[in-house]
């Protein structure tokens, strides 16, 4: 049986409801391969940071980055557990899916 990721668009459509996105800074914890952080650039967040421990999953987000969000979407492998960013970096932090 093969995966289906939010057939009915449910999850996405949730997400959209529960913070204005516009102009965001947005840290995405766990983006894997960023199926989930180009739905959200979507949205029109100012910048998205996004990072995930696995690097083949990460490698596999920075070469499906489209072009128009080059600048505003920047992939990291890394631990949430090890963040080193300040406390007033983020306007938003999504941790989705990630155990």
């Amino acid at each position: 049986m093969p995966l289906a990721m939010d057939p009915a668009g449910k999850e996405i459509r949730a997400l959209q409801k529960v913070a204005d996105w516009k102009g965001k800074r947005l840290l995405e914890i766990g983006c894997g391969d960023g199926r989930l952080t180009l739905r959200l650039a979507a949205f029109g967040p100012g910048t998205i940071e996004a990072i995930d421990p696995d690097v083949q999953l990460v490698r596999l987000a920075r070469k499906n980055l489209p072009p128009r969000y080059a600048r505003r979407i920047a992939y990291h492998a890394g631990h949430a557990e090890k963040l080193k960013y300040p406390a007033d970096q983020f306007d938003i932090v999504l941790f989705a899916w990630a155990l």
